[in-house]
């Protein structure tokens, strides 16, 4: 009789016997050459698989690299396109050649927008931004210190990033 501890004599006796690969040597090696093999070939397959990845995300970067502004200057696009328009019609009245001013610069704000470029254009009395704005000259006036007085010349930011500071006058320390 067998307890939960033991094993049955019959299946100890099947744990110890020797298997063909243990009485026959060039049985095991073979099976370990296989082995090896199949491991191998798994191997060079992973490896060929990550060249490959790398050689993709190194041609998708350098596409990126290449074509980043593509995007942009299909915006671009439709402002030389009016720009052209205006120098093709060298007669047209005054009243003529501003409106289509003010159109293309309409055009050409909705392209720098779309594209993520953003004006800063501090309104008077705005609080000086040393990140966004750049102080031309400081003058005294009578609103609170270091607020801005008049901008000389806007500034833009991308995507949060300044591309150039606004110009401003900021009012003197009291």
């Amino acid at each position: 009789m067998t307890t939960d501890n033991h094993l049955p004599e019959d299946a100890a006796a099947d744990a110890n016997e020797p298997t063909a690969a243990d009485l026959n040597p060039e049985i095991k090696i073979a099976d370990l050459e296989r082995r090896l093999a199949d491991m191998s070939d798994a191997y060079m397959r992973a490896k060929a698989e990550v060249e490959n990845t790398r050689r993709r995300a190194d041609e998708d970067i350098a596409k990126a690299r290449k074509f980043a502004v593509e995007g942009f200057a299909e915006a671009m696009l439709p402002v030389m396109d009016s720009l052209d328009g205006a120098i093709a019609t060298p007669g047209a009245a005054v009243e003529v050649v501003l409106e289509g001013v003010h159109a293309t610069r309409r055009q050409l704000a909705s392209a720098l927008e779309r594209n993520k470029v953003v004006e800063i254009n501090p309104a008077a009395g705005a609080k000086f931004d040393p990140h966004q704005h750049q102080a031309i000259s400081v003058v005294p006036a009578e609103q609170e210190a270091n607020t801005v007085v008049a901008v000389l010349q806007k500034g833009f930011l991308i995507a949060d990033r300044v591309l150039r500071p606004a110009l401003v006058t900021v009012t003197a320390p009291k």
